[in-house]
């Protein structure tokens, strides 16, 4: 009996620790097999309440991934022999064999990743909520995380998951990789989604196992299989690993983020730089110019040696803002142009984009940086007091704490200098 407490906790860690690995591969798995977004979500929950109750008596299985396949699945079952239990569709679910379906786990699971990816990137959905549900529901960040990324209230951004997941069950949108031919009408979403996916990890301060970065760049490299040639694919993949190849030095040692121009290229992985570069070349020689290509390009120059080229950069945000003229496009562009010398023109453009960005940090931390750059520490200091309030995690702060207290003596230097 004693012992009992202690093993409950050790149950709960473990379960913790593969959904937080693996519920992204376990809800695809579940949401193609039984056909509904919500159904696939209930029975892992259903699940996960299981394999506690189970695992404390007998122990956690070899294969908890594969366990909690079989367990959900035969959950869904029980659920639709339930509520359909004449039709067709009971008899179809019924022939199913769990066992087999997790035998295959490991070859078919990152196929109906995609496959859930490319659904929730359906055309019949606003291009918000295909984002939204690929984040929810492959990444498995809470619906607050992605409200905070589309500058969203949680409560709004729930509503739209949920009007998205009832779309998707009243038309029958299928789970399957639709036809070559009709990949065009998902593909940029499905591309921007991949992205986010990478995104999503680099930027997340979690220590779980599960490797957001690595699960992008494999199921881009996936879909460049089943889709060769495609330039933009390319353009994807290569910027994923170019900002990959950055991630050792992204932080230094007192947890702070470096900036790409101040840090130490030695600790960069020439070998995936090259493999990115290589992929890169071989989009632009397809000559058909798309947004991932000229965002992996930026990448490119950016990590020039001996330092960033800014003039190529300037240049090559001018071709993305005819695809994308979007604000933070604008905003990327103004600081480059800082970096060229225009402060003046770019400070006026980070101006003009505060009625569209009021609420996003990034714009505070840009503008303090020029402003610092003009000279204006005054001012500089109060956006960067504004940008480290709303810092988005720990490292982004300790960056922003160190260029305030430089600014800070820079600005008591020179009021001492006045006097």
């Amino acid at each position: 009996m004693k012992h009992a407490v202690p093993n409950a906790i050790a149950v709960s860690h473990r379960l913790d620790e593969v959904l937080r690995h693996d519920r992204g591969r376990l809800l695809a798995g579940l949401i193609s097999r039984l056909g509904d977004f919500q159904l696939g979500e209930d029975a892992l929950q259903e699940a996960s309440i299981a394999a506690l109750k189970h695992w404390e008596r007998t122990g956690v299985p070899h294969d908890p991934v594969a366990w909690l396949m079989k367990v959900g699945l035969n959950k869904g079952i029980d659920h639709i022999r339930a509520v359909q239990r004449e039709t067709k569709r009971t008899t179809d679910f019924a022939s199913l064999s769990p066992d087999v379906i997790c035998d295959d786990i490991d070859e078919t699971i990152p196929d109906e990743r995609l496959r859930l990816i490319f659904t929730c990137c359906h055309p019949a959905l606003e291009e918000k909520s295909r984002i939204a549900l690929t984040l929810r529901t492959v990444c498995n960040l809470t619906t607050r995380e992605i409200a905070a990324a589309f500058l969203d209230s949680e409560q709004t951004l729930g509503q739209r998951l949920s009007r998205a997941k009832a779309k998707i069950r009243s038309k029958g949108i299928g789970f399957s990789v639709p036809e070559p031919e009709r990949w065009s009408e998902r593909l940029s979403t499905v591309l921007s989604s991949l992205y986010l996916v990478f995104t999503s990890g680099y930027v997340s301060e979690d220590s779980s196992p599960r490797d957001l970065c690595q699960e992008g760049i494999f199921l881009t490299r996936l879909l460049r299989q089943l889709c060769p040639y495609d330039p933009e694919i390319e353009g994807a993949l290569a910027l994923m690993l170019l900002t990959e190849s950055r991630r050792r030095a992204r932080i230094d040692a007192d947890g702070a983020i470096v900036p790409v121009e101040q840090q130490d290229p030695s600790l960069w992985q020439d070998d995936v730089i090259s493999e990115a570069q290589r992929i890169l070349e071989e989009a632009i020689v397809r000559k058909q110019p798309g947004p991932f290509q000229i965002k992996a390009a930026i990448a490119d120059c950016h990590m020039m040696q001996p330092k960033p080229d800014w003039l190529q950069m300037s240049l090559l945000y001018r071709s993305l803002w005819v695809y994308e003229p979007t604000p933070v496009v604008a905003l990327n562009w103004a600081v480059v142009m800082a970096e060229l010398g225009h402060c003046e023109r770019a400070l006026q453009r980070l101006d003009e984009l505060q009625t569209e960005l009021g609420n996003y940090q990034p714009l505070y931390a840009a503008r303090a940086h020029v402003l610092n750059k003009l000279g204006n520490t005054p001012e500089a200091c109060a956006a960067y007091h504004h940008a480290i309030q709303n810092a988005p995690n720990d490292a982004s702060r300790r960056f922003l704490v160190r260029e305030l207290q430089r600014c800070s003596r820079a600005s008591a230097q020179s009021v001492k200098t006045q006097e």
